[in-house]
């Protein structure tokens, strides 16, 4: 999941970052897929020592928030008033050049 947020963070077209959004939401079904798995197991009375599996819970619930950010700057249309006020995102070399030219 990680590795491929910052593919999306790092393309540079726009096909790319479509691709990659379409394997973070693969990715963000898994994790669906695990969150609920892990509910059934600490509704399961037999298992004692639950701590584990709400902190996995936890971790799980905090990517998805993540995913939901990314989700919500990637669909932020370019000339809608969020975007015109939005800071204007800075391509990671195109900063290395400048910091270069200074």
């Amino acid at each position: 999941f990680n590795s491929t947020l910052k593919k999306i963070q790092s393309a540079v077209n726009q096909t790319q970052k479509e691709r990659y959004e379409s394997e973070l939401k693969k990715e963000i079904k898994k994790l669906q897929r695990v969150r609920e798995s892990l509910r059934a197991y600490q509704t399961n009375p037999e298992i004692r020592d639950k701590n584990p599996i709400t902190e996995a819970r936890k971790t799980i619930e905090d990517l998805m928030a993540t995913f939901k950010n990314c989700e919500r700057e990637n669909k932020t249309k370019a000339f809608s008033k969020t975007g015109l006020s939005a800071a204007p995102k800075v391509d990671p070399k195109e900063e290395e050049r400048e910091t270069a030219r200074e």
